[in-house]
């Protein structure tokens, strides 16, 4: 018996995340604004009532797929901000664009849903997304200030750059999963040139 709330919330949970798997599943074709509950939980096996014991309403499973979806993209960030090489160089553009590329092919159903979602029509999901990439932007600003070519660079001017790279690599994601089979390296190519163009920018902006 004692056991028996532990088992409950494994339950709880396994159920949430089945919620989220099969909403993930079903936005592959639609927007979260056109997405009925019953089709989650019909997906699922289990009652409308029964979805209301995870989620608020489908704008509030939009947003734990946010955290989801974000969440896996985090770590491509974190792993582009350590790839080897020193600030920006060739190596560095090059190895960025490749995890972006592996990250799509790992999750396209995540990155399919935030570049829909991303300027959709649920504002509390649009809210949640921006917040999300704020926040990266926070944290990739930190790992530039500590390159050498950033010396001299206010904290709002680091603030921006990082921006403009953290809606690069979304960009740049869109574009892989939305590349035909076959043209991968044109994309590549084009999103190796045009983090090049951002970087000439930086390396001159305090000219």
């Amino acid at each position: 018996m004692s056991h028996t709330p532990g088992i409950r919330q494994a339950q709880k949970r396994k159920t949430r995340q089945a919620l989220l798997d099969a909403a993930l599943d079903l936005l592959a074709e639609q927007s979260l604004s056109s997405l009925g509950l019953r089709e989650v939980t019909r997906a699922v096996g289990i009652t409308p009532t029964a979805f209301y014991r995870h989620f608020r309403s489908t704008a509030d499973l939009g947003v734990a797929l946010v955290e989801e979806a974000l969440g896996s993209l985090h770590t491509t960030i974190t792993g582009a901000l350590a790839t080897t090489g020193d600030g920006d160089s060739e190596e560095r553009i090059a190895r960025t664009v490749d995890l972006i590329a592996r990250h799509v092919r790992s999750y396209p159903a995540h990155v399919r849903f935030i570049a829909r979602e991303r300027h959709g029509g649920v504002q509390q999901v649009r809210d949640a997304i921006s917040g999300q990439l704020a926040l990266f932007a926070q944290e990739v600003s930190g790992e530039l200030g500590r390159h050498r070519e950033s010396v001299g660079w206010s904290d709002e001017d680091l603030l921006m750059l990082a921006g403009l790279y953290v809606d690069h690599m979304v960009m740049t994601a869109s574009a892989f999963l939305d590349a035909e089979p076959g043209t991968e390296e044109n994309v590549a190519r084009v999103a190796r040139r045009q983090m090049r163009l951002v970087t000439l920018g930086r390396r001159h902006w305090l000219d």
